[in-house]
Parts: C-alpha cells; structure tokens; sequence
C-alpha cells in the first residue's frame, strides 16, 4: 500500500474505532460539543485566521484566481459567522431515533430505527469553513468522519481541527477521533478515500465537474455511495411580466460572490422585453464587474463560469421566445442546481414551477438562497442533485442516517 492510501486508510480506521463514543452520547453532550466549537472558533480567533492568512498568501502566489481565493478566505466576519452557525445547530431538534409506523397482527408494533451511517467521508476543494460545516453536521449526525480538503486550505483546516474541533468533542466526552482529518496533500488521497467501503460506506464529494464525477464512478467500481455536489450554476428566466427594477435586483444580489455554485450563471430574457430590460441588467452587470456573454456563443449555453478561473466573471446571456424555451434550457442544458422566474404573473411563474425539473426553483428571488444556512437555518454537507429518492437539494444532519426497522411487542 502506498503511502497517501495508507494514511487515509489509518485515518478511516481510527474514526470508525471512535464512532462508537459519538453514536451512544446523548443529545446534551452532542449540542455542548458544537457550543464548545462555537467558543473555541471565537476564542482562537487569531490562530485560525494566522493560519488562514498563511494559505491565503500561498495561494496568491501560486497564481489562485480571484474568485478561489475567496472561497479560501477566512475573514473576521466569516469566523463569526461560522461560529453563529455552530451555535444555531446546537440548538436545532436531534432527530427522532425510533419512530412508531404501525401495528401489526398479533399486537406486534413495527417501529422505524434512524441509525447513524458510522463513519461518513468528505472530500472538498479550497473552502475551510467546510471544514467545520461537515463535521458539525456529522457531530449532529453521530457520525464519524473522514474529511480530505484541497493542499490550499490544509493548514487552515488542520488548525480548525486542533484547536476548535477535537477539543470541544473531548471537553463533552466524546472522543476527538471521531473526526479525522486526513493530513495528505497529494490528488490521490481522494481516489484512497472513496475505496473503502468497509471503513467508509458513503463519501459527500464537492468541486469541480470533471473531478467530482470521475470520484463518484471510482467510488460506484469500489461499492461506495456518494452523495455528490459536481455542478452548479443559477439560471434566471426574465418573463414577459417581469418588473424590470425587481430584475436588476436579482441580477446585482445573484453576483455577490463569484466563485459559489449558485451565483448567476445564465440569464435567459424574453424577446418581447429584452431591449426594455436590458440596460437595467447591464447596468447591475457593470457594477458587479461582471461582463455578459452575448451570442453568438463559442461555449456551452450551461457552461458554468464560477469553475473558470480565467473568466469567472461572466454570464451568459441569452434571448428565448418564452417560457417554454427558458423551461427546457433549464433542464436540458444547465446542471439543473437551481432556476428562477422573474415575472409579476403568478400564471407564469406556476407553469415555470411545474415545468423545472431542477433542485431548487425561485420566483422573483435569488438562486443564492439555495445553500443549507440560508434555506434551513443549519449549515449543509453540499447540495445534492441526484434525481433519485433519497436528500436532494441542501443536505444536512437530517438525512444523514439510515432506516432499521423494528418489530417489537405491542
């Protein structure tokens, strides 16, 4: 065995050897854990942001775009964020662990048991904030973790580890292993950490397209289950209804941030109003910094500019001849993370419901609301965009468990 599998695999094997601690404490220990991480966040402050700082300038060496180097930065604000996250956690309900379904001949109860998966992975790019996003949620969860983060964030996520997460988990009696970080820089640790099923069943993959995908078909070869975020990208439809003043509002709050998922990516307009809506939205443009992508394309209508370091700045723009058009773009030729409807006709804005087949769908309102905190008042492992029966769209604590059912006496 090489030696970044094998550091992932001693990685595995610990935080499955301290599961047990996590998955019998009570909820009380559980919730003082994530206060305790919401103190410890606050009072290292300066530790957590010194090692921030050091990747940071790092990173801008290295050449890093803009838009990276946002998602990598940890600033004052964010910290206290990240700490107000953690404490909203702590506070939320624990799930039911047995709930009774119905009772069965003989006077035999059946009851459905929600157990912790055991050890859950995490592989995740330059974010260190999901560092302890994960972990809260796998700490809330009673799950065990793996978690493997990009070179660029891995001195800030050792930190975060430290000197804010294995110490509040031991400080509530649950044992710090229980979640690892595996402390390899190397590509190949997140090839090692999707071939484990026996350690590691399920893994949460968040990055890029390309790289994501290739993980979850290893992890499909090695019987591994994924719960993977690989695309995104926000869609706006301006309907024929649309108020032009809402809609250069969307445009302007859809661009905040650059380098996240669900930012504005494509902008189709109605060509009965595009030239009426149009230097509104050029003028939100122009003061975000952000320049359109006008036809003809030479890339993709879906093409996601957030994953471009060279020209992250950018949307595609877009006429269609209405609703229906917009609709089948949406779904046939975006990743289908997340779509909105900018109109004052509620018609319109159903039949736009009805027709997207996407994870989250908007009406006058941004697709940047499409993240777990925002939406939930919890932080997310990632959004999930499976069309399949199990957590879709923002998941968190809540769908991190699996069903047992019970038979037991009535």
């Amino acid at each position: 065995m090489d030696e970044v599998a094998k550091a992932v695999e001693e990685c595995a094997r610990a935080a499955k050897a301290a599961a047990p601690s996590l998955a019998a404490a009570g909820d009380d220990a559980v919730d003082a854990a994530l206060v305790g991480m919401a103190e410890r966040l606050v009072a290292h402050r300066d530790e957590v942001l010194e090692a921030n700082r050091a990747d940071v300038a790092k990173a801008t060496a290295d050449g890093m775009s803009a838009g990276l180097l946002d998602r990598l930065t940890i600033t004052p604000e964010r910290l206290d964020g990240m700490a107000a996250q953690l404490r909203l956690l702590a506070g939320a309900p624990h799930q039911e662990r047995s709930v009774d379904v119905s009772t069965l001949d003989g006077g035999l109860r059946l009851v459905e048991r929600r157990r912790p998966v055991g050890v859950i992975g995490a592989n995740y790019e330059a974010r260190p904030n999901v560092t302890v996003d994960v972990a809260s949620q796998l700490v809330k969860s009673r799950n065990g973790g793996v978690l493997r983060t990009g070179s660029a964030a891995l001195g800030s996520a050792q930190r975060l580890r430290d000197v804010v997460i294995a110490p509040a988990l031991a400080a509530a009696g649950i044992n710090p292993d229980v979640v690892q970080l595996v402390p390899r820089v190397e590509r190949e640790a997140a090839s090692a950490l999707v071939r484990l099923p026996g350690l590691v069943p399920l893994v949460i993959l968040r990055g890029s397209g390309d790289s994501t995908r290739a993980l979850a078909t290893e992890a499909a070869v090695h019987g591994v289950r994924t719960l993977a975020h690989a695309d995104g990208g926000g869609v706006l439809y301006v309907d024929a209804a649309a108020d032009a003043g809402k809609v250069r509002d969307l445009v302007f709050s859809s661009l905040d941030r650059l380098g996240v998922c669900n930012r504005l990516n494509l902008l189709l307009i109605h060509e009965d109003v595009h030239d009426t809506v149009w230097p509104q939205i050029e003028s939100a443009l122009a003061e975000r910094g952000v320049t359109p992508s006008l036809a003809p394309h030479e890339h993709p209508i879906g093409y996601e500019w957030a994953l471009d370091s060279e020209r992250e700045a950018t949307v595609t723009v877009e006429k269609v001849g209405g609703l229906v058009d917009a609709v089948e773009i949406a779904n046939e030729r975006t990743s289908g993370l997340a779509a909105g409807i900018a109109t004052e006709n509620p018609a319109a804005a159903e039949q736009f419901f009805d027709g997207y087949t996407g994870t989250g769908v908007f009406w006058n309102a941004p697709t940047r609301l499409l993240d777990g905190f925002k939406l939930l008042a919890v932080p997310e492992t990632g959004i999930n965009l499976d069309r399949v029966p199990g957590p879709r769209g923002p998941v968190t604590y809540t769908d991190l468990y699996v069903r047992q059912y019970a038979v037991i006496p009535g």
